[in-house]
């Protein structure tokens, strides 16, 4: 795109497609989008704001279509739809645009891609300014559900398995939080600097940042910053990781000259810090079952400078009974990922119940799977980021109830500081709303 036909609403017009077209992730489009460098300034922080917020109220903007449209959103066209949420998000979600703006510009755009339908698309959102207090959303007491999920914008059937969870009002404090853009938080690298010396570096960069509440390695970073733009980060001084996932490296507590698997290791996060851990001194297998999925973490570990990492393709699923056995397993298994739903708000929209049942076909495969390559008094830590007990719990019921040789540890023991993110029977659960950071699940078992 040349600098004359640079416009925010356009790209993420193009983006809004290809995402409802391809089922490609919004993340590596924005930023093929960013990194041509014609979009400058507030344009580009535009751009942002107005993919993720689209993808992320998807459910609330159709209904508002639903209401000020004669044609129902599920009978539009698509590009008509797109430019329709487009323009209904800036009028009811971003204050700083005035309505006449966010109006004139959805036309001039519905006039390039959709000339057809331009007309209705000022009607739409015309009306739609004008009537905005008439909004009426589902009854709390009669639909809760259907209040949370079209107020807050998730799939009903996401929403219903966190009101039986969580009770209501929980429930509507998670999906509102879920709803909202995630922290950016960072793990400092100590193999290369201590956590106290890069928030200084950060001060005197002028970005705003807290540490972490239970990772000691976690820095919450405070005020809008590009992550290539962070002090240090090209030098591998830290790394992006939700402290729920640094946690997770954290709990199966490796040890210096150990042999440990990360049995599911990409993009290589957990499988770098368990090297950090471990002062990069023994060994870590890390699996995938894809070979393009070994290159992040190639990359990951030659940017922290880090060498006992050994990157291997294998399907933990069936892994081969002939390697040397562990000292202590990580399996974050592959999950729903309803807890992260923030980070990939487009991916909500493609999940279906259908999907946990499948996942937890395989999330029990590569426990056990994996578990058969533990030493005896060996430790292995099971972990996902899905809010789901069917992808969780279950599991480690199944698993225990197949294993006699297995025990389940009671975290509250081995770590009473985490006490309020651990459950009665002795497993790691956080939650957006309670605890500041993703939805995580861990439980650690050890092998008689």
């Amino acid at each position: 795109m040349n600098q004359s036909t640079a416009d925010p609403r356009r790209s993420a017009f193009d983006i809004l497609v290809r995402i409802e077209r391809e089922r490609t992730f919004a993340e590596p489009l924005i930023d093929r989008e960013l990194s041509g460098g014609a979009l400058k300034g507030p344009d580009r922080g535009l751009l942002t704001e107005l993919v993720y917020g689209v993808l992320r109220r998807t459910a609330t903007l159709d209904y508002l279509v639903d209401l000020f449209c004669a044609t129902r959103a599920a009978k539009l066209e698509r590009s008509v739809l797109i430019l329709l949420r487009l323009g209904l998000y800036q009028i009811f979600f971003l204050d700083r645009i005035p309505v006449s703006a966010a109006v004139n510009e959805t036309v001039t755009l519905a006039r390039e891609k959709s000339p057809r339908a331009s007309g209705l698309v000022n009607a739409v959102l015309r009306r739609s300014d004008r009537e905005r207090s008439s909004v009426v959303w589902p009854d709390r007491e009669r639909d809760p559900a259907g209040y949370i999920a079209l107020r807050h914008s998730h799939p009903r059937w996401i929403v219903e398995g966190w009101i039986a969870q969580l009770g209501f009002e929980e429930a509507e404090a998670l999906a509102e939080v879920m709803a909202a853009p995630p922290p950016l938080t960072l793990r400092v690298n100590t193999l290369r600097t201590s956590r106290e010396a890069y928030l200084e570096l950060l001060r005197e960069a002028g970005t705003e940042a807290e540490p972490t509440r239970h990772s000691p390695h976690g820095i919450r970073i405070l005020s809008r910053t590009a992550v290539p733009a962070l002090p240090g980060f090209g030098e591998g001084l830290v790394i992006v990781q939700d402290e729920s996932s640094q946690l997770a490296s954290l709990l199966l507590e490796p040890r210096s000259g150990e042999r440990v698997l990360d049995a599911c290791a990409s993009p290589g996060g957990k499988a770098t810090h368990l090297a950090q851990i471990m002062a990069d001194k023994g060994e870590v297998i890390a699996w995938d079952v894809s070979e393009k999925k070994l290159s992040p973490i190639t990359e990951n570990a030659r940017r922290l400078g880090i060498g006992i990492i050994r990157p291997a393709m294998a399907d933990a699923r069936n892994p081969e009974q002939n390697a040397a056995p562990f000292d202590r397993i990580l399996v974050d298994a592959p999950c729903s990922a309803l807890g992260v739903l923030r980070r990939t708000p487009e991916g909500k929209w493609w999940k279906t119940p259908d999907d946990v049942a499948r996942l937890a076909q395989s999330q029990c495969r590569i426990l056990a799977g994996t578990a058969s390559l533990l030493k005896p008094g060996g430790t292995i830590l099971y972990s996902t980021c899905s809010t789901t007990t069917d992808e969780n719990e279950s599991i480690i019921e199944d698993f225990l109830s197949h294993h006699p040789d297995f025990v389940l540890e009671d975290l509250n023991y081995l770590f009473p500081g985490l006490s309020e993110c651990i459950t009665d029977r002795g497993m790691f659960r956080s939650w957006p709303h309670r605890h500041g950071m993703d939805g995580f699940f861990a439980a650690r078992l050890r092998r008689a």
